[in-house]
């Protein structure tokens, strides 16, 4: 079998986790990247493209058994006013139309949990429930969504899309709309005050990167029949904000001072993912609690500063 995967996104935060899990697992790794970036391991090739028109992909696919896609540029809230095709659906658009040529080439999606299925009260978010994403990032996601399992259909391709909930670990920078465990980590280390969006109630499913990064091996190596194939990656554990932020103040020592904001139109107030089909389907559980998955990212920050 050829073992030769093309990673899109794969000099961000998810995509150099799934760099190095792939060439552990024996995988030869094509980097795709916009602009020339340097991995650890000298056996990935790094293949630079603005990665929007499909002939940018053509060669790329052509050698590969396999794509992960793990690109993205934007988030709720930078696309709060703002519907756009540029970044991330050009890319999967062009991405598309250059699979069409390789059907045989196992495309994995990492789509987006948290933006998708809109406010669920207390019930657990399924993979066949509606999809009614408040943020045009969130109907960006779907749109892709779409296509992808179009292309999976039309061409009898294998398409596995993943909906991770919200992801945090070693490498994941402070970055304004990205994350709020890097933000916490940051404002505690800086002593600045950490903004709350609305009262700190909004809950939330938080998954340590390890255990999406497993889930993500297991997708791309398992057998699978042609057409799409959807999973939520979640660790079935909801927190509000301000318990997740109790929690870090426990890991750091350095309680933050929270200063607390209106609550914006395109925020959740309640998601939280039911992950049974990764579970039942793929053997996938996960390994980290909260507890042990904040206190190796805290020591990975401090050993950044």
């Amino acid at each position: 079998m050829n073992r030769s995967a093309l990673v899109l996104g794969a000099g961000g935060f998810l995509g150099r986790h799934l760099c190095r899990s792939l060439t552990a697992h024996g995988w030869h790794v094509v980097a795709a990247t916009r602009n020339p970036t340097t991995f650890d391991d000298s056996s990935i090739e790094n293949a630079v493209s603005p990665f929007d028109d499909a002939s940018h992909f053509d060669d790329l696919v052509s050698r590969c058994s396999a794509v992960i896609h793990a690109a993205a540029s934007t988030t709720p809230g930078s696309t709060a006013a703002q519907p756009q095709i540029e970044g991330n659906l050009r890319t999967t658009l062009a991405l598309v139309e250059a699979l069409q040529e390789h059907p045989d080439v196992r495309l994995l999606y990492l789509s987006s949990g948290g933006t998708l299925y809109g406010d669920r009260a207390s019930a657990l978010a399924r993979e066949a429930d509606p999809l009614l994403p408040r943020s045009y990032h969130g109907a960006g996601k779907v749109a892709a969504e779409v296509f992808v399992q179009t292309w999976a259909r039309q061409f009898s391709g294998c398409a596995i899309v993943l909906r991770p909930s919200n992801i945090y670990g070693p490498g994941q920078l402070s970055r304004r709309g990205f994350g709020i465990v890097p933000t916490a980590f940051e404002r505690a280390r800086d002593g600045a005050p950490f903004i709350v969006w609305g009262g700190g109630g909004a809950t939330r499913d938080y998954l340590f990167v390890k255990d999406l990064i497993d889930l993500c091996m297991r997708a791309i190596e398992a057998p699978f029949s042609p057409g799409g194939h959807v999973f939520n990656a979640a660790s079935g554990e909801a927190l509000n904000v301000n318990q997740l932020l109790d929690r870090i103040d426990a890991v750091t020592g350095r309680p933050l001072e929270r200063s607390f904001a209106p609550t914006r139109p395109v925020d959740i107030t309640h998601i939280v993912l039911d992950n049974s089909a990764a579970r039942n389907i793929l053997g996938w559980h996960p390994r980290y609690s909260i507890e042990q998955g904040l206190e190796r990212t805290w020591q990975w920050f401090l050993g950044h500063e």
